[in-house]
């Protein structure tokens, strides 16, 4: 750590001096991609918003003029969405990487995106990979009760 490394007041390091590194701003992309693929993939996945996505989905369909239903497709669709919330993450927290400015905020902008669509990637697959085993699981204890109702029974 360097001598000059400000410290937080609970005693870590604040996040200025965490992004003054190389290291320390990909730990931060690698971090901050985190938030960004769970809202992106909680509003265009999960049960709670699946009226409004419902709605949205239709309104990208049948709206009449194309700038409305690109506006719309956006909520349906983790890639899109993820940009936006990029977009409000990147104001939120003045990130940026490599480059100061809007050199910066571009290229961590896009880093942003790429890793969050990778964790929704891989946050898909484990999902399906568990409803796989679940229904794998239901079928076998399936097969174990009709085999257990129709064994022989013996004297007792």
């Amino acid at each position: 750590m360097h001598s000059h490394a400000r410290r937080h007041p609970a005693g870590g390091l604040n996040a200025d001096t965490m992004s003054d590194t190389l290291l320390g701003r990909t730990l931060v992309l690698f971090l901050l991609a985190l938030p960004i693929a769970c809202v992106s993939w909680t509003v265009t996945h999960e049960e709670i918003f699946r009226e409004p996505r419902e709605w949205c989905s239709r309104q990208s369909r049948d709206c009449r003029r194309s700038a409305a239903r690109k506006f719309f497709y956006l909520f349906t669709c983790e890639y899109c969405f993820s940009h936006y919330v990029t977009v409000f993450f990147l104001c939120l927290t003045g990130f940026t990487i490599v480059a100061s400015g809007w050199r910066g905020y571009i290229i961590a902008g896009f880093s942003l995106v790429w890793i969050a669509n990778m964790y929704m990637s891989l946050f898909g697959r484990l999902r399906l990979d568990i409803k796989h085993e679940g229904v794998e699981i239901a079928g076998d204890q399936q097969t174990l009760r009709t085999q257990i109702a129709s064994a022989p029974t013996s004297p007792g």
